[in-house]
C-alpha cells in the first residue's frame, strides 16, 4: 500500500514567505495579508483541496547587515514586516471544518504558563484543531536587539531551555486538570470539582513554576507538536518531542540522511520512528502545460537579486555574504566572533566540508531560494511524479508547499495535482470534527498525545 502523504502550507502574515521577492508579480495577491478576506480564500482553498493544515510561521526577527535593518529588506520586504498570525485563527477555525492550523512560537520569549494559555484556548476556539511550532528563535541577533538583551543565548543553551519550557507547559495542559474535573451542573451549583484542579510545581534551572492553571483541559489537551531544528541540537530535540519535523531540504541524498538519523534518535528515545511524520519544504510551478510552470519560474527568478540573497542570509546566520571574498568558501568567517554559529547553524554547516562551495556559488544556490526547500517545476503528471520520486528518494512523509503567487498558485497546486496524488492513493482526507492530531496520526479518536510520548514522562511521575 502506497504512503499516505500529508500538506501543509508554509505561510507567514506578511506580503511573501521564503526569504525570496514575489509579492509585487501580477499573479500575488500577497499585498492583501492584512485583509481577513485574504486568508479566508486561502484556507477554504486548502480545505477543499485536501490539505492537512495551514501553517503560519512568525517572531520578531528580521535581517541585520552591519547592525541594522538593510534598504532591500524593507523596499522588497525580505523578512520584513510582520504581523502577528494568533489572532487570525480563530476566525479561518470559523469558515473551515478540518483544517487544521499550525502557529510558531518561541520557547524563549515569554514564560511556559502564558504559551500554554495561549495554546489551550486556540485548540477549545478551533475544536482541536491546532499545533505549535517550537521554535528556539530566529534572527536571534535581531531578537536581542527589539528585547533589549546585551547577548544572544547561546544555540546549545537554547536547546536546553526549550526541554524545560516544553516540560513545563505539557504540566499544566496533562496534569493540572483531571479529565473529569469540569462538572458545569447548574443545578448544583458545581463548576468544577475542587480536588480535581492542581498545583503545578516545577522548579528547573531555567524556568519555574508553583501555581494552578486556569485554562480548562482542551479537546487535545496538548497542541500537536511540530519543530524544525536540522542542527545536531535540533535534531535531537526533535526526536524526543516533536510529532512532526520539518527537515531541511537541500539535497535528496541529505535530506534522506537528516530523515534517518532523525528516526534512529527517535527509536532510542523509545519512540516509534515511524511515528514521527518528517515533511520538508516545497516550492511548486505548476501550470496546465509544462510551458506555462517554466514560464512562471523565469518571471519569479529574473525577480530576485543578490542582494536580497544577501539579506535573508544574513537574517538567518548573521553572515554578510557580499561583505565576504566571493572566491572563497565559508570557512574564511568561521573564527570569527559574534552571532556567526549561534545561529542557523544549519545552514551554514550544510557549506562546510567538502566540496565546499565558494561565496559566489553559495549566492547562486541561494539565489530564488531563500529558505525555500525542494523546488519541482511542470504540468499537473510532472508534478505528482515528481513528488513521489522524492518521497521514495527520501523517506519523508509529505510536505509544507511554499507558495510563490498566493493564493493563486496554491488553487493551481490544489485543482490540478491534487486530484492526481488522491487518484493514486496517496491522499487520506480529514473528516469534520477530527482532531489535527487524528488526522496527521490518521487514527480518528487519536485526539491525546499519550502518556508514553517522552515529553510527558516527567509530568506523569509528578502526579
Amino acid at each position: 500500500m502506497s504512503k499516505t502523504l500529508h500538506f501543509g502550507v508554509f505561510e507567514v502574515m506578511g506580503p511573501q514567505v521564503g526569504g525570496t521577492y514575489s509579492w509585487a508579480h501580477p499573479r500575488s495577491e500577497g499585498l492583501s495579508y492584512l485583509d481577513p478576506a485574504y486568508w479566508i480564500r486561502m484556507a477554504r482553498i486548502l480545505e477543499e483541496s485536501g490539505f492537512d493544515f495551514l501553517f503560519f510561521a512568525g517572531g520578531y526577527g528580521y535581517p541585520l547587515i552591519d547592525g541594522d535593518l538593510p534598504r532591500v529588506a524593507v523596499e522588497k520586504g525580505i523578512n520584513f514586516p510582520g504581523a502577528d498570525p494568533d489572532y487570525l485563527i480563530p476566525i479561518l477555525a470559523q469558515h473551515t471544518d478540518r483544517l487544521g492550523f499550525v502557529v510558531t512560537q518561541s520557547t524563549g520569549v515569554d514564560h511556559p504558563v502564558q504559551l500554554a494559555r495561549r495554546f489551550a484556548t486556540l485548540d477549545h476556539l478551533t475544536r482541536g484543531r491546532i499545533g505549535w511550532n517550537i521554535v528556539t528563535g530566529a534572527s536571534q541577533n535581531a531578537v536581542a536587539d527589539v528585547f533589549g538583551h546585551e547577548s544572544m543565548v547561546p544555540h546549545d543553551t537554547r536547546y536546553e531551555m526549550a526541554a524545560e519550557y516544553v516540560e513545563l507547559a505539557s504540566r499544566f495542559w496533562e496534569t493540572a486538570w483531571d479529565d473529569d474535573a469540569f462538572v458545569g451542573d447548574a443545578a448544583s451549583g458545581v463548576f468544577a470539582r475542587r480536588d480535581g484542579v492542581h498545583r503545578v510545581s516545577f522548579e528547573g534551572e531555567h524556568y519555574r513554576s508553583r501555581g494552578y492553571f486556569g485554562a480548562p483541559p482542551s479537546p487535545q489537551r496538548t497542541p500537536v507538536l511540530f519543530q524544525a531544528g536540522t542542527s545536531p541540537a535540533g535534531r535531537a530535540f526533535a526526536a524526543g518531542n516533536a510529532e512532526c519535523v520539518f527537515v531541511q531540504a537541500t539535497t535528496p541524498a541529505r535530506t534522506a540522511a537528516a530523515v534517518a538519523d532523525i528516526r534512529r534518535l527517535a527509536g532510542e528515545a523509545g519512540r516509534d520512528p515511524q511515528g514521527v511524520k518528517l515533511m520538508a519544504g516545497l516550492t511548486v510551478f505548476v501550470g496546465e502545460s509544462e510551458a506555462d510552470a517554466r514560464r512562471y519560474e523565469a518571471e519569479f527568478d529574473a525577480m530576485q537579486t543578490d542582494e536580497i540573497v544577501a539579506s535573508l542570509y544574513a537574517g538567518n546566520t548573521g553572515i554578510d555574504l557580499l561583505a565576504l571574498d566571493p572566491d572563497r568558501t565559508l570557512q574564511q568567517i568561521m573564527d570569527a566572533s559574534g552571532p556567526v554559529g549561534q545561529m542557523g547553524t544549519s545552514n551554514i554547516e550544510r557549506f562546510l566540508g567538502e566540496d565546499a562551495p565558494t561565496v559566489r556559488e553559495i549566492l547562486d544556490q541561494l539565489r530564488g531560494r531563500g529558505t525555500r526547500g525542494f523546488r519541482i517545476v511542470g504540468d499537473p503528471v510532472q508534478i505528482a511524479d515528481q513528488i513521489e520520486a522524492l518521497i521514495a528518494t527520501t523517506d519523508l512523509d509529505g510536505f509544507l508547499i511554499e507558495p510563490v503567487f498566493e493564493p493563486n498558485d496554491l488553487e493551481d497546486f490544489g485543482r490540478l495535482v491534487m486530484p492526481l496524488l488522491r487518484e493514486r492513493g496517496r491522499l487520506r482526507d480529514g473528516a469534520p470534527g477530527n482532531s489535527l492530531r487524528a488526522r496527521l496520526t490518521e487514527t480518528p479518536g487519536n485526539d491525546r498525545l499519550g502518556a508514553a510520548h517522552p515529553v510527558l514522562a516527567p509530568a506523569v511521575a509528578a502526579r
